[in-house]
């Protein structure tokens, strides 16, 4: 069965790369090398066949598409962006790069699909209220945020929510550029199913994070702007009080969850649509992580800051329930474990 493996040259499509040569699994990768992403050509996995190009080109794709079985769509700009202006970019990217993969699979044949999603998709997390109650929160606003009062509440009482695990029925509802970019390759993807009678599976990754992590730009993920500014000798700063609920899961068990996923896809129905949270199960905060990183790299406390981003949630925290009992995937890779890989990391795998 041969595997497609956009982005298969960045962070996690990398491992996911590496994870299924390793299993014996023909690959090809296609990846554009973006220079904002990639300081430098990677490490080439012999017996994969690589092929530079755009995600966005119709004909690049159907050359990669001969042959495939089953596509593992990782290509995407990440992160939350610096200010609107990297609107189009994203939108270009995410959207248009997805809707032209559909509509190559739908030329091609191809008919089973994993989608890198994000956990972005929901928005705030989910909250219960002092009757135990599920309640959605509204978006936090400036006025609250500038005051410090970074805890959501309960859009009819105004008393604060405790946070609980969100799952793949939760409502969605994307509060920034990129989350909305990621519900809408959700969406294509969904339909491409209905069109083709083919199979997908949606992977809402949590806070992924791990040896390779880009670093040094503003798409970075959190934990590798932390791991940055400690080998600088500078404090990691972070955002609102750093009680910010977050679930990080390691690059190596989202590749393990994305080999499961396409096992899964062998054995679907047609037109099959289904999402799952892929998060570790463990719940800490952003402050803990930031923490954990100066310790283990003996740096600098972290500096709680009080700033903020409009587009940030508090809380979100994922319940993998689905995950585990239908693809028999569970995260191996405790936090402790992995941060102290990851602080340990002499030099960040180039991507």
């Amino acid at each position: 069965m041969m595997l497609l493996v956009t982005g298969g040259a960045g962070f996690i499509g990398h491992e996911i790369v590496r994870l299924a040569v390793a299993e014996g699994r023909p690959v090809r990768v296609l990846d554009a090398l973006r220079p904002d992403v990639h300081r430098a050509p990677p490490q080439p996995i012999p017996g994969v066949e690589f092929v530079r190009g755009d995600i966005r080109d119709p004909a690049t794709l159907d050359l990669v598409l001969g042959g495939v079985d089953v596509v593992c769509h990782q290509a995407a700009k990440v992160g939350l962006g610096v200010d609107l202006a990297d609107a189009p970019d994203y939108v270009s990217t995410n959207v248009l790069g997805t809707a032209e993969l559909v509509a190559a699979m739908g030329r091609s044949g191809c008919g089973s699909l994993v989608l890198a999603s994000s956990m972005v998709v929901y928005g705030e997390g989910a909250y219960r209220d002092a009757q135990g109650r599920r309640r959605r929160p509204a978006p936090r606003t400036a006025d609250d945020l500038e005051a410090g009062r970074f805890e959501p509440r309960d859009p009819e009482s105004g008393a604060q929510l405790e946070p609980a695990l969100i799952d793949e029925d939760d409502r969605l509802d994307p509060r920034n550029g990129y989350a909305l970019t990621k519900l809408a390759q959700e969406h294509l993807g969904a339909e491409w199913a209905r069109s083709t009678g083919g199979a997908v599976a949606m992977l809402r990754y949590h806070n992924v994070y791990g040896v390779g992590m880009p670093r040094d730009t503003p798409y970075a993920g959190v934990a590798a702007i932390f791991r940055s500014s400690i080998a600088r000798g500078q404090a990691p700063r972070v955002f609102e009080d750093g009680g910010q609920r977050r679930d990080f899961v390691h690059v190596h068990d989202v590749a393990r969850a994305n080999l499961a996923a396409i096992d899964w896809l062998g054995a679907r129905a047609p037109s099959t649509v289904r999402a799952f949270n892929v998060g570790s199960g463990t719940v800490t905060t952003v402050g803990e992580v930031a923490a954990g990183l100066a310790r283990a790299m003996h740096g600098p406390p972290p500096q709680v800051t009080g700033e903020y981003r409009l587009g940030d949630v508090r809380h979100i925290t994922a319940s993998s329930a689905r995950a585990r009992e239908e693809l028999g995937w569970s995260a191996a890779i405790d936090l402790e474990s992995g941060l102290r890989e990851f602080a340990g990391a002499s030099t960040d795998r180039v991507v």
